[in-house]
């Protein structure tokens, strides 16, 4: 598995993006879309579908008129699923999906922090070659002795080199042919001069989101790869337990987004109550409010990405309009508008836009993302250290690190 991709890929072609904005517990709980938040991945229905008679391309399709296409296709004997997907294709909502009921009670499963896979992070590296990133403890994949910086060649004997990560670790998981725990995938290995194959059995895993080091003196580092539930006590504890006086860095890069409440409830790690984010669902305007009592006095830097996405973004908007961190890295996604999921009479269910949320200071995300306040690329670690740790001037050029 990724380190940026925690949720399921849909299987369907579909209109829809990689991960959604999931209100549970705030709106209601939602689906999270694809496995993979790689929006050139984002799936279209066929041009040449037939038409759906009512819907209207608003860029904004009505619950009721999904509901109604697909209730007219189950009356016809023909697919509502299918029927759905077209409505929300004609509407011109890029971020709307349609999932069976299979799979968006595996969306949910994700959420609460479960996947199927053997247990490894992949990374491509510019020339195309696909590396181990990381390897979970006590996985399938660890067990047969894949370790981090090892060349995945290929899956089930297909060749992987130069094939997106989203696409790599689609094989593992064994989308295409809904692979349960259990069944296997051969993968081919490389370490140094050595190579050989392995089959490993998929299994039930727990999600780590959240992972802590403290690469030097004085710098905490609280990588947060998705907001399923319970990151948030996650990066809570890891702040309680950091040395006094010790700056922290959390590292959202990649973080495709998730469930809202945790990224709030992140906040309210480093935030003594106030606003959040503000959002409308269909013309009503609400808002995100922290929960008192955070770490307000700890130096604190946000790293982003254009990988950091929806409710990442959230919560990073929130932290550097109240003056709370300083971001560094490149312009994030732009991913933010609000899904809320639609029952569908045969089980499937839609995900709707029905709005859109803004940072604390009115800054709308949706298609323009956040801009740091330093720019940096590789570097941007070693610019966090140094601006936590005061050994230079954060404003001087970069230098690799």
């Amino acid at each position: 598995m990724s380190g940026r991709a925690l949720f399921r890929q849909p299987r369907r072609k579909r209109r829809g993006a990689a991960l959604s904005l999931v209100f549970a517990g705030a709106i209601t709980a939602g689906a999270v879309t694809g496995s993979l938040p790689d929006t050139a991945q984002a799936r279209r229905l066929d041009a040449n579908a037939r038409s759906t008679e009512g819907i209207q391309a608003t860029g904004r399709p009505r619950p009721e008129d999904v509901r109604r296409a697909a209730a007219e296709a189950m009356a016809k004997g023909e697919s509502p699923t299918e029927a759905a997907e077209q409505a929300v294709s004609r509407s011109g909502d890029r971020w709307a999906a349609v999932y069976s009921e299979d799979e968006y009670q595996e969306f949910r499963d994700a959420l609460d922090g479960e996947y199927t896979g053997v247990g490894l992070w992949a990374k491509r590296a510019r020339d195309g070659q696909v590396t181990v990133s990381r390897v979970r403890s006590g996985s399938p994949a660890a067990d047969a002795g894949i370790r981090e910086g090892d060349r995945l060649r290929s899956v089930d004997g297909r060749e992987v080199d130069g094939r997106p990560v989203t696409e790599v670790v689609s094989l593992l998981r064994g989308d295409a042919e809904d692979a349960a725990a259990g069944t296997p995938v051969t993968v081919g290995i490389q370490r140094g001069a050595d190579s050989w194959s392995r089959t490993l059995h998929r299994a039930r895993l727990s999600t780590d989101p959240v992972t802590v080091s403290d690469p030097v003196a004085g710098v905490v580092v609280v990588r947060v790869s998705a907001f399923t539930k319970g990151s948030a006590k996650a990066v809570r504890t890891a702040v309680r337990r950091a040395p006094a006086g010790s700056g922290v860095v959390l590292d959202l890069r990649g973080n495709s987004g998730g469930l809202v409440t945790e990224a709030v409830a992140t906040a309210s790690c480093f935030l003594d109550g106030g606003l959040v984010a503000t959002y409308d669902v269909d013309g009503a305007q609400r808002a995100l409010h922290a929960a008192s009592g955070g770490d307000t006095a700890r130096p604190l830097v946000t790293l982003v990405d254009g990988g950091t996405m929806s409710a990442a973004e959230l919560l990073t908007g929130a932290l550097q309009d109240r003056g709370r961190a300083v971001v560094i890295g490149s312009r994030t996604f732009g991913k933010g508008s609000v899904q809320m999921p639609t029952a569908l009479p045969d089980g499937s269910v839609a995900e709707l836009t029905v709005g859109h949320y803004r940072t604390p200071s009115g800054h709308a995300v949706d298609g323009r993302g956040i801009t740091p306040d330093l720019d940096a690329g590789e570097g941007a670690l070693k610019r966090a250290e140094t601006v936590l740790t005061g050994l230079g001037d954060p404003r001087e050029p970069l230098t690799a690190p």
